[in-house]
């Protein structure tokens, strides 16, 4: 037997629409969408977003995303203004054992770690 695929469900916070918009705006590309879920991916990278609000859960769920260049994907959301437009949290860089990191606090609270 072989594992061929990991696709977590990731909380949206109060305002799915909103979540989708800045998943979207991030770089991931929306495959489907249907009734409170939608799967998003880009590359190997997939997962699939529930509207769904518990921020205790939310606050306690962190992810790693693998990225080839850790500085252009930090300076790419800053120039497209994710920040102002879904008032996420962006962290400086990091070095970490694991790598070169930066994090995005999403709106529903969800930690993200990109990873170089």
């Amino acid at each position: 037997m072989q594992f061929l695929s990991l696709a977590p469900f990731i909380p949206s916070g109060s305002n799915f629409e909103s979540a989708k918009q800045f998943f979207a705006a991030l770089g991931f590309n929306i495959t489907w969408d249907g009734g409170g879920y939608a799967g998003f991916e880009s590359g190997e990278c997939k997962f699939i977003l529930q509207e769904y609000n518990d921020k205790t859960f939310a606050e306690n769920l962190m992810l790693t995303v693998k990225v080839d260049d850790v500085a252009a994907f930090r300076n790419s959301v800053i120039e497209k203004q994710l920040p102002e437009k879904f008032g996420i949290k962006l962290g400086a860089i990091t070095q970490q054992p694991y790598g070169k990191e930066v994090n995005i606090i999403d709106m529903a609270g969800v930690c993200w770690h990109f990873v170089q």
